[in-house]
């Protein structure tokens, strides 16, 4: 660890400059491969929300469904209960001794018979509400089985993609992780702020036709001579990006 900081101290403002340049000329190739790939790992992403979101509905209903199954086969039992009631009642009022027990069982008999006709009402209604709800769970399934060919032929594109750029992006990283170590940790960090904060995603650019390439501002002659001196980390006063001449950046104007 000594030795790693000591190698990272010897390094001239020129070779560090050139480290940074060369760090986001990889970090940029890899932003270039992430938007190869473009929405699709979001598109993905949604879809299997769309997908577990679906079925879950599908359960909540199919449970719906099932309770109310239970519930009018338990009316039905009710209506056998109830009508048995009747006949016992009638049955009964053949053998009465007076008015007040006919009329007590008179209404037993009309209470068991409301009691009939409210639940073939409960019934009535129970079917529909199923009948309904499995119309639901039919097109939420339909939806759901297209959402799942959609899903599956974003995940194939996707890892197309993937399989196309993995190997590149991978070399990419190792390069630019090993790289990382060859620059001052608070260096690094303040390139790495610089790009985050940059709308293009460059930390570094090199002076073009006298302007900033980043903001595009123009630097004064005294502000180029200190770039192209290389003897001091120069940034632009404007955007805040790190300035380099363009020998150093290997770029012909």
């Amino acid at each position: 660890m000594a030795k790693e900081a000591k190698n990272k101290k010897e390094l001239t403002v020129e070779e560090k400059l050139k480290a940074l340049y060369q760090l986001q000329e990889m970090l940029s190739e890899i932003d270039r491969i992430k938007t190869l790939r473009g929405e699709l790992p979001l598109e993905v992403q949604d879809l299997e929300d769309e997908v577990t979101g679906l079925k879950t509905r599908i359960e909540k209903i199919k449970n719906e469904v099932d309770e109310l199954k239970s519930a009018i086969a338990a009316k039905r039992i009710e209506i056998e209960s109830a009508k048995a009631l009747v006949e016992k009642y009638r049955s009964q009022q053949e053998n009465v001794r007076n008015n007040h027990e006919f009329d007590f069982l008179s209404k037993e008999i009309e209470f068991q018979t409301l009691e009939i006709e409210l639940c073939e009402k409960r019934i009535r209604e129970f079917t529909a509400e199923e009948k309904q709800k499995t119309e639901d769970s039919q097109k939420s399934i339909e939806v759901l089985e297209e959402r799942e060919k959609d899903l599956e032929e974003k995940k194939n594109e996707l890892n197309e993609i993937v399989s196309e750029t993995k190997q590149e992006e991978e070399k990419l990283r190792e390069k630019s992780k090993s790289l990382e170590t060859a620059i001052e940790p608070r260096l690094l960090q303040s390139f790495k702020r610089i790009r985050k904060n940059s709308r293009n995603g460059l930390g570094i650019v090199y002076v073009q036709r006298d302007a900033c390439r980043g903001c595009f501002n123009k630097i004064p002659p005294q502000r180029r001579l200190d770039i192209r001196s290389r003897k001091k980390i120069i940034v632009c006063e404007y955007c805040g990006r790190i300035m380099i001449d363009p020998e150093l950046a290997g770029v012909e104007l």
